[in-house]
């Protein structure tokens, strides 16, 4: 980028050059040829008083011009330059009766073969006949003079040259902190997110730049950290079932002749069904991380929590407080799953009874699970919500939980635009979901 920037500047500034040179090169040149103009009239001018005052010599010496001729009434060259003698009229063309100057460029003049000139014709009366001057000089050739267009063309490749340079480094110094950056970016590896990339000083893009960068490099350092503490906590729940059901086998095939082999095989069918649900779980959680968004459709909030409550087998008292008429957008098998994950909690920690309400509350869809168990602390809240994460009171209730229950339904509220909270209650926890309501039809 730094060369292609540098030549870019470099072009731009020397098709400026080149334009200026042009205009510059125009100006001189017609300012040139009128000041010619006005020298050759000049001379003409001067010679026809000096006709006038005295005869003008055959031979005219000391003109600082190409040639200049003088011709009577009947076309005859009376005087001419001592460059021009021997030579025809330079020109045939005379001024118009209304002007008694005129001037034209010749590049064919018989007098000068091989040569452009610029002739002045100036018409005068001499003895009651009109005669004419022709001067005649060189045209100003197109680059005005030598010195002139070298030391044009001199200033112009210095100007490229300075910006050449100029733009190099500022572009060096520009893209420094990219390349810094760019370093710093390159020895960051998958194993070692803690270094940051290093942030500008001056409050500008590469300073966004490198702030996002750093952003981003804190949500990938703690995305990694969450993927590392779910592996690790997944594998040591794993390993539990599958710890069990292998000493039930060997314990049965120790004493084979002994063994309870339907005991055995409830026992093992208990691990299997504790490490299907975990995997269940796994799988559901790497759903709803990939971010998939889930199917939009009204459900009646308070209809689907009673066609659930109806069909599922009671541990504990179900008391119901269902308004009617509470429609959501949403996945209505996802919904079945979190009112069920709420309700597992529930019957955990419940005493004897849980209460489940579906109601409006400011615009918002409300569904809430409430037990008579113990309840949670307010500082453990957000606490039972992070994925293997089970309190002392629930490992002691139950042991077979895989703890993403909680942190699978909080997620399900979340990718349909809800929110899912422990609030206060006077004995016990209380689950409130809010979901958006669907808008009129």
């Amino acid at each position: 980028m730094r060369i292609r920037l540098t030549v870019l500047g470099s072009a731009v500034m020397a098709l400026l050059c080149a334009v200026a040179v042009l205009l510059v090169l125009i100006v001189l040149r017609g300012t040139a040829e009128r000041y010619k103009t006005d020298e050759l009239t000049t001379t003409a001018v001067r010679l026809a008083y000096q006709s006038k005052r005295d005869r003008l010599p055959p031979v005219l010496l000391d003109q600082d011009l190409a040639g200049v001729q003088v011709i009577d009434s009947g076309g005859r060259i009376v005087s001419a330059s001592d460059s021009l003698v021997g030579r025809p009229r330079m020109a045939a063309f005379r001024p118009e009766l209304t002007s008694p100057e005129t001037s034209k460029e010749l590049c064919h003049s018989p007098a000068f073969p091989g040569r452009c000139v610029n002739v002045v014709a100036l018409r005068f009366r001499e003895d009651d006949d009109l005669w004419t001057i022709y001067a005649a000089d060189d045209v100003v050739p197109w680059h005005v003079s030598g010195p002139l267009l070298a030391a044009l063309l001199g200033g112009s490749l210095l100007l490229v040259g300075l910006t050449a340079f100029g733009t190099y480094q500022t572009v060096r110094r520009a893209l420094g902190p990219v390349e810094a950056i760019t370093s710093k970016l390159a020895r960051i590896t998958a194993t070692d997110l803690s270094q940051r990339v290093p942030v500008p000083k001056q409050h500008d893009e590469i300073r966004r730049l490198a702030e996002t960068a750093n952003q981003t490099l804190d949500r990938a350092e703690t995305a990694i950290e969450r993927q590392r503490r779910f592996a690790s906590d997944a594998s040591h729940d794993l390993r539990s079932p599958l710890t069990a059901m292998r000493t039930e086998i060997e314990e049965a095939l120790l004493h084979s002749e002994d063994a309870d082999w339907p005991a055995t095989a409830r026992a093992l069918l208990g691990s299997c069904d504790r490490l299907q649900a975990l995997v269940a779980d796994l799988l559901q959680l790497a759903r709803l991380d990939s971010g998939a968004t889930p199917r939009r459709e009204p459900a009646d909030l308070g209809g689907l929590v009673a066609r659930e409550l109806d069909r599922r087998p009671r541990s504990v008292e179900l008391e119901r407080h269902l308004t009617p008429g509470v429609v959501v957008v949403g996945d209505r098998m996802a919904l079945v799953r979190l009112l069920n994950n709420l309700l597992d909690n529930g019957e955990r920690h419940a005493v004897s009874k849980i209460t489940v309400t579906v109601r409006r509350e400011e615009g918002k869809g409300v569904l809430e699970v409430l037990d008579d168990g113990a309840g949670i602390l307010p500082d453990k809240r957000e606490l039972v919500f992070q994925r293997f994460t089970r309190l002392d009171a629930a490992r002691s209730k139950d042991a077979g939980g895989t703890g993403l229950g909680l942190s699978i339904a909080r997620q399900i509220a979340q990718a349909h635009g809800g929110t899912l909270t422990i609030e206060d209650s006077d004995r016990g926890a209380r689950f409130v979901l809010r979901l958006p309501l669907a808008p009129p039809r």
